[in-house]
């Protein structure tokens, strides 16, 4: 056969600073391996080397989530087919060892032979700009809280004077009060000017990171109801926990083959755990755990507001299911009801109601 008119299929190793591609023929056979930084000038000649071995049917990258996301983005741009490959089987790892030649040949059989293999996400539209600002919104709410529980902590060991004015007090009026101290830099050696130092940094860090996430918000809010209004039309969901599961589905949700893989990527799909006369399910433990609490947190909400989901509990629990049982069904039907938001034509449509009927 004519090099022209091989069919090539490509794997490519991916990490922060090179980029290791293999190609492989329809029969599996390595036509080569090489590496190239990860820079455009990388990816443009990653690319002219795959083309040259023939014609080019799709590239399998790793870790198209990190540091694959800039060539994943690149070869779709150039019109070529890019599969996202799952962490190697470990037992053929265990067989063959480990390399970025090795590991990048074991991409492109995965690839050629559709083996957990999935379709990207195309990071390339508003969901890709909502997540990277709730990613900032994310980090602020965790320093946040980071600064609420060391405030309290240096209360425990203050002065005994500092610990009795401020240990009985309510968050707000206790970080009032602490950014409210002028301590003597003069007397920073001095254990109680110096507590009330911290404090009062602290409690100003409080302050601005409040800040920060409100002007966040702001950004956040319309631009999730500007993606897909439908999704805040949903009971139990507001723009921070409608923008989880937007940014999970990315800027192409018809990459998600049925609502049973949306379910499974939210870690949602219970799996079976029965044997004899027990049948039952399982929790399931995989999949995006950021997505999956957001499906609890929906349920959370209409367990306590939605009359349906209070029926639907009351019936479930008489016929013997327990509490986290009946949440992880409850779960699976947000997750379908979910699943129809995002994929449907008309955005702002609404859920069939079968769909929601026990949710």
């Amino acid at each position: 056969m004519a090099q022209h008119e091989v069919e090539v299929t490509g794997g490519v190793d991916t990490h922060k600073d090179t980029h290791t591609a293999a190609a492989i023929d329809s029969a599996g056979r390595v036509l080569g391996s090489a590496q190239f930084p990860a820079s455009a000038l990388g990816y443009r000649k990653l690319l002219s080397w795959l083309r040259s071995f023939g014609i080019l049917l799709m590239v399998g990258v790793e870790r198209t989530g990190a540091y694959g996301a800039g060539l994943a983005r690149y070869l779709r741009e150039h019109d070529v087919r890019v599969v996202e490959i799952d962490r190697p089987d470990r037992k053929t790892r265990r067989w063959q060892g480990k390399s970025d030649p090795v590991d990048a040949e074991a991409a492109a059989r995965a690839a050629l032979a559709e083996r957990r293999t999935g379709v990207p996400k195309s990071r390339d539209g508003r969901v890709e700009a909502l997540r990277a600002l709730r990613v900032a919104r994310r980090s602020a709410v965790q320093q946040r809280a980071d600064v609420t529980r060391q405030i309290k902590n240096l209360i425990v060991t203050a002065p005994e004077g500092v610990r009795t004015m401020l240990r009985h007090l309510k968050d707000k009026d206790l970080l009032a009060i602490c950014a409210g101290f002028r301590p003597h830099p003069d007397q920073a050696g001095d254990p109680v000017t110096a507590t009330k130092t911290a404090l009062r940094s602290l409690a100003r860090r409080h302050r601005d990171l409040g800040r920060e996430i409100d002007e966040l918000d702001e950004l956040i809010a319309p631009l999730t109801q500007e993606i897909n209004p439908a999704l805040t039309e949903l009971k139990g969901v507001g723009p921070e926990v409608a923008g989880q599961p937007l940014v999970t589905a990315g800027d192409n949700p018809d990459r998600l083959r049925s609502e049973a893989a949306f379910a499974t990527l939210c870690g949602a799909a219970p799996l079976p755990a029965s044997s004899g006369r027990t049948h039952r399910h399982r929790l399931n433990r995989g999949g995006d755990r950021a997505a999956n609490a957001a499906l609890y947190r929906i349920v959370l909400c209409r367990l306590r507001w939605d009359p349906r989901t209070r029926t639907y509990m009351e019936r479930r629990t008489k016929e013997g299911l327990s509490k986290k049982e009946i949440i992880r069904c409850l779960k699976r039907f947000v997750a379908r009801e979910i699943y129809h938001i995002l994929t449907t034509t008309n955005a702002s449509a609404a859920a069939p109601s079968h769909l929601t009927t026990a949710a």
